[in-house]
């Protein structure tokens, strides 16, 4: 007779954690499209003043590019960040998806690729495994110095790292909703490319009106959100008030707030990650929480992490 096998027990043993980067690094061809991607919006905002200044900038111009910097910018500060990031509220299906096109829109990666290289920011932030920390070189001022152009700008191009998504954003992968938008990131990048240049040209029923919207709603717009949301990266984690205790060295910039949406107030950002809003102080405008609070009456928004004022007070540092 053959003996019964015994039945192990005990706890079930723990699975390996994901890699937190994909073994697959990545390659000469794509760094170099993000080079360019990066690049030339930034030689068009560099054009800008004086291109301005000669000819070719209009009202329609500037009203496409203000709708479209406002619709993309909420959506990476709004969406990508404290909603599919932190998870600061609950949004209802429709404003997911929403959030996530117009998250896309600003052409800063897909969503996936934008939440898990941000919540692994969040770990290991301003240490060894931040993908964007500008104190990576040291804290002398020829290091510091470096650091900030390695997390303004040189981290997108120069490192082969990719964060894997399977570990920092298994949640994302998981929703069908978000992934179909992460999948369809080209066409969106197309997308908010070319629908300035359509929308001027068919205002102004001329090739010159699509060349200047082209311009400066695609381009200059597109420039200019990337230099905010870097310097939230960059500066707010080199220089600016420390209003709250946190391990890093994530601080408030007011000068950033109005055009970063209130995410310049990143030090409280980092002292309590999942709070709905960032400006939390008296005079701190944060124009990101204000949407939030008209999608929570609105009903689209549910379960929203307001500040908590106990948990605010034993955070604050003493004047």
């Amino acid at each position: 007779m053959t003996a019964t096998p015994e039945i192990a027990t005990g706890p079930a043993p723990k699975r390996a954690p994901e890699p937190e980067v994909d073994p697959e690094p990545r390659g000469k061809s794509e760094r170099t499209t993000v080079f360019i991607f990066v690049t030339v919006p930034l030689i068009a905002v560099a054009a800008a003043v004086p291109f301005a200044w000669g000819w070719g900038l209009t009202w329609v111009d500037i009203a496409i590019g203000a709708v479209f910097y406002l619709v993309s910018g909420l959506g990476i500060t709004v969406g990508f960040h404290r909603c599919f990031t932190h998870g600061s509220f609950r949004p209802n299906r429709g404003l997911r998806i929403a959030l996530a096109v117009a998250g896309s829109l600003a052409i800063e990666g897909g969503v996936v690729s934008w939440v898990a290289d941000h919540r692994r920011h969040h770990k290991y932030a301003d240490v060894e495994g931040d993908p964007h920390s500008p104190w990576r070189f040291g804290d002398d001022w020829r290091s510091v110095a470096k650091g900030l152009a390695w997390a303004h700008y040189g981290y997108l191009f120069l490192t082969k790292e990719r964060t894997s998504a399977k570990r920092f954003a298994p949640d994302l992968l998981r929703d069908r909703d978000i992934a179909l938008v992460d999948r369809m990131f080209l066409p969106l990048v197309a997308f908010s490319l070319l629908a300035p240049a359509a929308i001027g040209g068919l205002v102004t029923m001329s090739w010159w009106g699509a060349l200047t919207a082209f311009f400066w709603a695609s381009l200059v717009r597109v420039g200019l959100l990337y230099h905010v949301t870097w310097s939230v990266n960059s500066i707010c984690h080199t220089i600016g008030e420390e209003n709250f205790e946190v391990r890093d060295r994530s601080r408030n910039v007011w000068w950033l707030a109005i055009p970063s949406f209130g995410e310049s107030w990143h030090n409280l950002h980092h002292a309590d990650p999942t709070c709905a809003r960032h400006g939390v102080l008296k005079g701190q405008i944060d124009i990101s929480a204000r949407v939030i609070a008209v999608f929570e009456k609105l009903g689209w928004a549910t379960k929203v992490r307001w500040p908590n004022k106990e948990r605010l007070a034993a955070k604050r540092v003493s004047a």
